[in-house]
Parts: structure tokens; C-alpha cells; sequence
């Protein structure tokens, strides 16, 4: 038995060429994604300008598996009231949070406390901040939600809760586009 034999039967029939096609054709989805990511990015001045909410901090306002749309603009002021993705020292996952007080330095620099619309206390209380941090810097905002699709982000926390759903399906994409002729 040999390798063609192992081949889905379509790809079987499938000579060099169009298989070296159907390659390709998975290569220019995957690099097409990337530079919408990537012009979305220039776009919106966030390093991230799509996020998942992920835990229930900030209900009512979103919940958990909500997808927000950001902008990082330096020259738009930072205000009370305002929800911000940051990050924090020490911590590999973003925080959404609504901004309850801003604060300017003599020097000039913006400093902003969060609190999460569910949580008791602000987050400087609550722990969330690094220890000894007590504001969050201009440099540590990734940016303002502008807007939100409800449980649209649900698929991105069932593939991290669970890692063989992201395997399937991410395989299960490349499967079809590699089959698909068209």
C-alpha cells in the first residue's frame, strides 16, 4: 500500500498541481487573515482590536463571550466612565474594566483606576493591579471598547477551555480547503 492509497479519495484524484494549487489557496486565507488583522491594527492604533470578554466582571454591561471592537487613539482623552482593555504586569490575559477616576500628574501623565461593574471595590482594591501599582498608565491601555457583539466570542473561550474543539475545527478548516476544488 502506498501513500496514495492513505489520501481521502479527492485528494487521490487530484494530480500535483492541483494539489500544490489547493496548498497555496490555504496559504493565501491564512496570510489574507493576518494582514486584515494587521490593517485592522493600523487602523484602530490597538495592538489588539478585537478582544473576548472573559469573565462576568462587567456585567451588565457585557457578558461573558461578548466581542468588543477597540481603538487606542492617543489623542482622544481617557474619561471616567469609559471601558478599557489593559493589561497588567505580570498577567498574560487582558482586563476590561469601565474607568472610575483619572488622574493627571504634574508632569503631564494620565493615570486612570478601573473598576469592574460587577466587582465590589475598585481594582486597586480588589488585587487586580500589580502589586505596589495603584494606576494604570496611558502605556498599559490597549484601548476603549466602541462597540460589541454579544456571544459572538463564546467559540474563543470553548476552544481555550477546551483544546481538542480548536484542533478539530482549525483541522477540520484546513481539511475542507485543502478537498474543496473550487
Amino acid at each position: 500500500m502506498g501513500l496514495r492509497e492513505l489520501l481521502p479519495s479527492d485528494m487521490q484524484n487530484m494530480d500535483v498541481r492541483q494539489l500544490f494549487y489547493q496548498v497555496l489557496n490555504f496559504g493565501m486565507i491564512v496570510s489574507s487573515a493576518l494582514m486584515i488583522w494587521k490593517g485592522l491594527m493600523v487602523v484602530t492604533g490597538s495592538e489588539s482590536p478585537i478582544v473576548v470578554v472573559l469573565s462576568g466582571s462587567m456585567e451588565p454591561a457585557f457578558y461573558r463571550g461578548d466581542l468588543l471592537f477597540l481603538t487606542n487613539y492617543d489623542s482622544e482623552p481617557i474619561e471616567a466612565g469609559e471601558i478599557l482593555v489593559f493589561k497588567v504586569r505580570g498577567r498574560d490575559i487582558p482586563i476590561v474594566h469601565r474607568v472610575v477616576k483619572v488622574h493627571e500628574t504634574s508632569d503631564g501623565d494620565l493615570k486612570v483606576l478601573t473598576k469592574g461593574d460587577n466587582n465590589y471595590g475598585n481594582d486597586r482594591e480588589g488585587n487586580i493591579y500589580a502589586p505596589g501599582q495603584s494606576w494604570i498608565a496611558r502605556d498599559e491601555v490597549i484601548g476603549r471598547a466602541r462597540g460589541f457583539l454579544p456571544y459572538v466570542g463564546i467559540v474563543t473561550i470553548l476552544m481555550n477551555d477546551y483544546p481538542m474543539l480548536k484542533f478539530l475545527l482549525l483541522g477540520g478548516l484546513g481539511i475542507y480547503v485543502l478537498l474543496h476544488r473550487e
